[in-house]
């Protein structure tokens, strides 16, 4: 139980600040006030939210029940989790993200919001080869390199 707590509390944090603090100032320092309307655009952008979000809990949810940890870098899985979303791609919590910024950014029809969603993915890319992979493999060992090689970063296998 104390394993959810803390994965809830991190992923508010998570959620709370780059998913929606950090959003809401870039739309506020580039003038937009809300969505446009109620086009397909606002629809398609409300959809690929959703469709973020879900994943990305999912992902919080299996950190949390599978890994008996949280997805903060400093509070990792005491398990490897290789169930759930994370069949089929390894990160798929950050894609997750990434389509809530994109999605987001379909909504308000921003740049800026869009432009914030592409340095979210790279900075989640150099995070993930610099930091987050090298630690899973001391973590894990033979458990995690077999995972990485049947189970690809970004984009699931056909």
């Amino acid at each position: 139980m104390f394993a959810q707590a803390r994965a809830v509390t991190y992923a508010t944090l998570f959620i709370g600040v780059l998913l929606v603090f950090v959003p809401r100032r870039i739309l506020a320092w580039t003038g937009v006030d809300g969505p446009t309307g109620g086009g397909a655009s606002e629809l398609a952008g409300i959809a690929v939210c959703v469709v973020g979000g879900a994943l990305a809990l999912w992902c919080i949810l299996a950190f949390a029940f599978v890994g008996n940890g949280t997805p903060a870098p400093f509070d990792p899985p005491r398990s490897l989790v290789v169930r759930g979303p994370y069949r089929f791609v390894r990160n798929p919590m950050y894609l997750g993200a990434v389509l809530v910024l994109s999605g987001a950014a379909l909504v308000y029809h921003s740049l800026a919001l869009l432009g914030y969603a592409a340095g979210f993915l790279i900075a989640t890319y150099v995070f993930v080869v610099a930091y987050e992979e090298p630690t899973l493999g001391q973590l894990f060992g033979d458990d995690y390199r077999a995972y990485r090689a049947r189970v690809r970063r970004w984009w699931p296998r056909a």
